[in-house]
């Protein structure tokens, strides 16, 4: 399977859940890493551009293709297994304790998870202390413009 990342250049060779444990986002509280990725290079674009305006467009991300092997463990979660209201902005803390849970127990390297940005997509989250991680490589790593027209 291959998933994709939206990162800037200075992280983009780096697969680590540092970034998302400093703040924490809707899969995880701050102090938990985990890894955000998404089924589709669309999907990946849809959920930074959502925290971007024209004015705050940056010139240096890239598209990051990842390569899973596809007997690494996953876990899969449907919308219909969230609570009510999971989807909103600001996320509720509830979801965080789906991320967190999935790191702690480590059953799983990967989870998907629907998408709260794009109905029908999913995200893959990527355990990075389960075993299976090192096998997870970076496939390519590309610039990615983002197309003016969608911050008008």
């Amino acid at each position: 399977m291959e998933v994709f990342r939206l990162s800037k250049k200075k992280w983009a060779s780096e697969l680590s859940g540092k970034g998302a444990a400093l703040k924490g986002a809707r899969w995880n509280s701050p102090g938990t890493e985990i890894i955000y990725t998404a089924s589709n290079r669309s999907l990946a674009m849809a959920e930074v551009a959502v925290h971007l305006t024209l004015g705050t467009l940056p010139d240096d991300y890239m598209m990051v293709t990842i390569v899973i092997p596809d007997d690494v463990s996953l876990q899969s979660i449907r919308e219909s297994d969230l609570p009510r209201f999971w989807n909103s902005f600001p996320y509720l803390p509830v979801t965080q304790t789906v991320g967190d849970n999935f790191i702690r127990e480590n059953s799983h390297c990967l989870l998907k998870i629907p998408s709260a940005v794009t109905k029908g997509d999913f995200n893959i989250l990527i355990n990075p202390f389960h075993p299976d991680f090192s096998r997870i490589r970076i496939k390519s790593i590309e610039p990615f413009p983002f197309d003016k027209r969608i911050f008008k």
